[in-house]
């Protein structure tokens, strides 16, 4: 079973560049001997670090904000809770072990990233796994999101809030609506 505590993606083909990279951002961050493996599923890559992934991610924004060059590489940094095998079952029994983190009145979604495993749908896991949480679904503006990873046989779970884990992608889209913004209202002074 994996034991990874992040997962970070990578375009396909760069996994060298990739892992030179988070040895690279991990070292900054002070952690002197991460663990980098590639997974079965190209393009992502299991990171094992002895920090908080939660306080990774976070530090790498305020890294990438000062300056985006630094991920050349990498596009999504995201925390992993605890991994189980990818049978319903046992991600049944995994939700139920985090359900605890999502604390009464939180609005919550899910997310099920599915990678080389073909053994249910991803409307018959998030339908199973969701039953057992009872707080308010909100897909648009949750408090907290469900996060489900499968990769092969493995299934790694997350409870995080929107900040706690990194997209590149999205972070410039971000970026780029303030911008716009701005833009608006330079234009009207």
């Amino acid at each position: 079973m994996y034991e990874f505590n992040l997962l970070v993606s990578c375009l396909w083909g760069a996994h060298m560049r990739a892992k030179e990279e988070i040895l690279r951002v991990l070292r900054t961050l002070d952690d002197e001997n991460p663990l980098v493996k590639r997974t079965v599923a190209k393009g992502i890559i299991g990171v094992k670090t002895s920090l908080d992934p939660r306080e990774v991610v976070h530090r790498l924004r305020r890294m990438f904000n000062k300056d985006p060059f630094i991920l050349q590489q990498t596009t999504k940094w995201m925390p992993v809770d605890l991994w189980t095998h990818s049978d319903i079952n046992s991600m049944r029994d995994a939700v139920k072990v985090l359900r605890s983190k999502i604390r009464v009145g939180e609005k919550w979604r899910m997310i099920v990233e599915k990678r080389r495993y073909t053994q249910y749908p991803k409307i018959e896991i998030i339908t199973a796994l969701a039953e057992l949480i009872d707080e308010k679904v909100d897909l648009e503006n949750p408090d907290k999101i469900l996060r489900v990873d499968i990769i092969g046989r493995y299934a790694g779970f997350s409870v995080l809030t929107p900040q706690d884990f990194f997209s590149v992608s999205k972070h410039y889209l971000k970026v780029m609506k303030l911008n716009r913004g701005t833009t608006r209202i330079y234009n009207r002074i």
